[in-house]
């Protein structure tokens, strides 16, 4: 960590100052003299500047060395976890053409909880309940989002609700996730260096090691390989209440994605099977959105109950977040997230264990059933 207090002393002290502020969530640096900074979800551009591009440069080098990387020429990109759990990719020219081009991500340092999420306006009290019923009964649940869009925060707070009996195994590209649970144990992929003879530990090495280390549920952190089968495999052969975040524009969308991403390796399954796997491991979506107003909500919950006979995911809306006005003052969106006349195939489970949500919690408000019946006289 002194290592790494050092370089951003020597190197990084232009947007020094950025780093520390608490409401800065993204540094964006396109070349020496053109930086951005993302605040309450919006982009500004700031004043900071490097000297020139060497200096750049010379501040990449010296975070990749401070965390055990190399970024030069003959590697001219890094993606690495910073000690104080940023996260930084780092392009060089030429591949750059306006310079450099960095993008160091921040996460709050204090740990977010479904109440939090309330609060904010990202999820409704009965949403959150009956998320926090979905792990508690060991529905696989994946997260679904664009960039930004919340997905690391959701699957944290998600995390954090699993029962203090159950072993969680989280796997990652670059650690990210801050699960606050009883029995955790966290796993990170390793970039091959023939130089110094370091092999590659990819994704799916690690899923392979999680399902003989007796895991009940495994998190895969960011889903964007032929791990995906992996994680699909692991949520069908019994380890209920898996988790994973991919990115998507919506619940179906994330069954499309992850069904290429399964067909992106060598496997031999047809597609058909693995469409049907898909369809039978995803139970809910959780859709996570960041909306033109910089507010991160969470658009959709959703349950998938499988294909339809044309091969199509069947999704089915439980709640959703809808608009319904803007505030003139302050740009905010107005609106709530409101369920919507659906009851989940497993509302059973949640009868037998005896937890209290009952079924009229899904029954959608009056002023949105209206909304929907003049939506489809427009449509007609």
């Amino acid at each position: 960590m002194s290592v790494f207090k050092d370089a951003i002393d020597q190197f990084l002290y232009p947007i020094k100052d950025l780093l520390e502020d608490a409401g800065v969530s993204e540094v964006m640096i396109n070349g020496p003299k053109e930086i951005f900074i993302e605040k309450k979800g919006l982009v500004y551009k700031v004043e900071n500047q490097f000297h020139n591009e060497e200096a750049l440069i010379s501040a990449m080098r010296a975070i990749a060395q401070s965390v055990g990387r190399r970024i030069d020429k003959d590697n001219p990109r890094l993606d690495a976890r910073l000690p104080d759990g940023s996260r930084i990719h780092v392009v060089l020219p030429p591949m750059a053409k306006n310079g450099t081009t960095v993008a160091i991500r921040k996460f709050s340092k204090e740990k977010l909880t479904l109440n939090d999420l309330i609060t904010f306006g990202s999820l409704s009290k009965e949403a959150a309940r009956f998320l926090d019923i979905c792990i508690y009964l060991g529905k696989n649940i994946i997260v679904s989002g664009g960039t930004g869009s919340g997905k690391t925060t959701m699957l944290n707070v998600l995390g954090s609700r699993i029962p203090k009996t159950q072993r969680l195994i989280i796997i990652e590209d670059a650690a990210e996730l801050q699960v606050k649970a009883e029995h955790v144990v966290n796993f990170e992929t390793r970039k091959a260096d023939a130089e110094r003879g370091v092999t590659e530990v990819s994704i799916r090495d690690l899923v392979i090691s999680a399902m003989r280390l007796r895991p009940d549920r495994i998190i895969v952190g960011e889903v964007r390989g032929e791990e995906a089968l992996d994680l699909i495999q692991v949520m069908n052969t019994g380890h209920d209440g898996s988790m994973g975040t991919v990115h998507a524009n919506n619940p179906v969308d994330a069954c499309t994605r992850l069904e290429t991403l399964c067909l992106m390796g060598d496997t031999k399954i047809p597609p058909d099977a693995v469409r049907k796997m898909v369809g039978s491991a995803m139970q809910i979506i959780v859709q996570c959105s960041r909306f033109h107003d910089g507010g991160r909500r969470t658009s959709h919950i959703s349950e998938i109950t499988g294909i339809d006979k044309n091969g199509n995911y069947i999704s089915r809306d439980i709640f959703r977040w809808v608009q319904t006005g803007k505030d003139p003052d302050t740009g905010k969106y107005i609106g709530e997230m409101v369920p919507c006349n659906y009851v989940p195939t497993f509302f059973e489970d949640i009868v037998v264990n005896k937890l209290p949500f009952p079924k009229s919690n899904f029954l959608a408000p009056e002023w949105y059933n209206q909304k929907l019946k003049g939506d489809k006289g427009e449509a007609a």
